[in-house]
């Protein structure tokens, strides 16, 4: 069923790390969710050393007026890089929003299993990766694998953020793991080939497979032409959406830690 077109104030509060606004052109249908959101609560859980800089204005309170904005009922929250495996924030953010809420932790390979029921019972329900940051400790794809089937009986995903060039080195290990993946940003292919890249072929294997999901978030990861439209972005989500929309997810990817604060993008119009 199409969401309906709707006509909002022009009024509206502005949201941190978020230009405009306005709100977006279609209604979001009930219980929509927003797959990708990071929580930055330095004043209540400080931030681990990082090379990456920090979003600020970015916990729990800025982020309600994102969904007031967007109308966005469900969260799924990512732990970020500034918290390496403390994934406190994220938890928090979870208990704060009760059953409206799920979360995706950080780990390292030290992680006991009373910790992995301890993070379940929190609403914690999969593992990011980050492969090639050497902030993540000594994930490597061996690792990847251990862990999908320490939490295959949790009933948990593996969430992999990675780019098209090492999803092609490791495309006999994501077709053995036993969990769901969720690929991260569209599943980062290589421009300008995008959709052409070898990668893409790969991840459609998985979706078809029903082995796999991918979240259409990162529309400036995807692009180097940028906004407002983000072209290419628009040619990878369009191939998706055409091949396997059952198999998709949104994620707004708020507070959008990869752009500084001029290049923040308008939420609204991703949406």
């Amino acid at each position: 069923m199409a969401a309906a077109l709707l006509t909002f104030p022009s009024n509206a509060q502005e949201v941190p790390n978020s230009t405009g606004t306005g709100r977006p052109r279609l209604k979001a249908p009930a219980g929509a969710c927003d797959c990708h959101v990071h929580i930055y609560d330095p004043e209540r859980f400080a931030f681990v050393p990082s090379n990456r800089v920090p979003a600020s204005h970015a916990a729990l309170p800025q982020y309600e007026l994102l969904r007031q904005r967007i109308g966005t009922t469900r969260v799924v929250f990512v732990t970020p890089q500034n918290y390496a495996n403390d994934n406190r924030a994220t938890a928090d953010a979870i208990a704060q929003l009760g059953a409206d809420a799920r979360g995706i932790a950080v780990l390292y390979p030290t992680v006991s299993d009373a910790q992995l029921k301890t993070l379940h019972d929190s609403g914690i329900r999969g593992i990011r990766f980050t492969l090639g940051n050497t902030s993540t400790g000594d994930i490597t794809p061996s690792a990847i694998e251990a862990f999908a089937k320490r939490v295959a009986g949790l009933g948990w995903h593996v969430q992999l953020n990675m780019g098209g060039n090492l999803i092609v080195e490791l495309a006999e290990l994501l077709n053995r793991l036993p969990t769901q993946i969720v690929f991260d940003h569209m599943a980062n292919p290589p421009l300008p080939e995008g959709i052409n890249h070898p990668s893409h072929a790969i991840v459609r294997g998985l979706l078809d497979k029903g082995h796999a999901w991918v979240k259409l978030s990162g529309a400036y990861l995807n692009s180097r032409m940028g906004p407002p439209s983000y072209p290419e972005a628009t040619t990878i989500a369009r191939a998706f959406v055409q091949a396997a929309p059952e198999r998709l997810v949104w994620g707004s990817d708020w507070p959008h830690p990869t752009q500084p604060d001029d290049r923040k993008p308008d939420d609204a119009l991703c949406y």
